[in-house]
């Protein structure tokens, strides 16, 4: 017991030296720029290689939003997310802790999913955009000051379109959808679409012995996403 009381008082007398700023967490950082990734597996970088090529660590490392020492960023993006998970858990998140100056956001793909496993398109449609709705409105006014947001829209997926072409009808009606949202709630869009259009490689799909069914980009198309991040940014 004796060695244990000795043991407590060394730690508390050596967290008492330790200088405030050493212990202070970095989103307490008045000076820093916080940015945060909110979405899915895309925004999480899935399928990059390594994982730090997906988009938002090219958007932080590059420094579009601040220099690398002056920003702060979190990656609150989960593999497998929709849209109405993003509402549930990242924005609640972002709203009462980390209070982000920027958000990049990058939802739909597993709602568009929903649909190719039978759910009614005009169903997920609206759960959609009513979901974007109240993250991106929901960041713009739960946060003081509100931040600077840019949620990009979904690429052609080459491959579903060919065995059946109204996957593309769906993709581009979704992407109205989010660039209407944005608009109300004073987002930018990312044209993500555009970027990859008639592209190839830009898809690990495209490569021999993955999975028929791998949506995620490839290195170079998550440095296409990032590009398309980038212009929005500058608009």
């Amino acid at each position: 017991m004796r060695k244990l009381l000795v043991s407590l008082l060394a730690v508390t007398a050596f967290g008492a030296a330790v200088p405030a700023a050493f212990g202070e967490q970095p989103w307490t950082l008045s000076d820093n720029v916080r940015y945060m990734s909110m979405g899915d597996s895309f925004a999480a970088g899935k399928g990059a290689i390594p994982v730090t090529s997906g988009f938002a660590y090219l958007l932080y490392k590059e420094g579009v939003f601040g220099s690398i020492t002056n920003v702060t960023f979190a990656n609150s993006a989960v593999p497998g997310s929709l849209s109405a998970d993003v509402l549930a858990w990242q924005l609640p998140a972002a709203k009462k802790s980390f209070k982000p100056h920027v958000v990049t956001v990058f939802i739909g793909g597993n709602d568009l999913q929903r649909v190719l496993g039978g759910a009614n398109p005009n169903d997920v449609l609206a759960a959609y955009g009513s979901n974007i709705y109240q993250i991106l409105c929901g960041l713009r006014d739960g946060i003081t000051p509100s931040p600077f947001v840019i949620i990009a829209n979904q690429p052609d997926f080459p491959w579903l379109t060919e065995m059946n072409p109204q996957v593309r009808v769906l993709i581009m009606a979704m992407n109205q959808i989010t660039a209407d949202v944005a608009q109300v709630c004073g987002a930018r869009v990312a044209d993500v679409f555009t970027a990859f259009e008639g592209r190839t490689g830009v898809f690990l799909h495209d490569r021999n012995g993955v999975a028929a069914n791998e949506p995620h980009p490839t290195n170079l198309g998550y440095r296409l996403i990032a590009d398309a991040f980038k212009e929005a940014a500058a608009q």
